[in-house]
């Protein structure tokens, strides 16, 4: 399952990993976001130790979203020691995700 992550600990669970992330950017009320929800669920189930899924609500941490550059949700980063290496905007296949991600 994909843990959510803020603005508090975006710090700790992304910048600091030892393993690539894959961060999904969402809100609640998106519409394209709930259609990506469970792919990411997905990708947390097969990612193993092999990387980190985290899920970050725009709406409740905006000063991360801020500090990206998020304009479009969905939006689904993937970071490789703390640094963006793929930005994806709108809705994917889940192959794309997976791919980018090394899983």
């Amino acid at each position: 399952m994909a843990n959510a992550t803020s603005d508090k600990t975006f710090q700790a669970d992304v910048l600091e990993s030892d393993v690539p992330v894959l961060v999904d950017l969402w809100a609640p009320w998106c519409g394209p976001c709930q259609m990506v929800g469970p792919v990411i669920e997905k990708l947390a189930q097969k990612a193993g130790d092999k990387a980190r899924v985290f899920k970050l609500n725009v709406d409740e941490n905006r000063e991360t979203a801020a500090q990206y550059g998020i304009t479009a949700i969905p939006t689904v980063m993937i970071f490789d020691n703390g640094e963006v290496r793929r930005k994806l905007v709108g809705v994917q296949p889940e192959s794309i995700y997976a791919k980018e991600l090394g899983i």
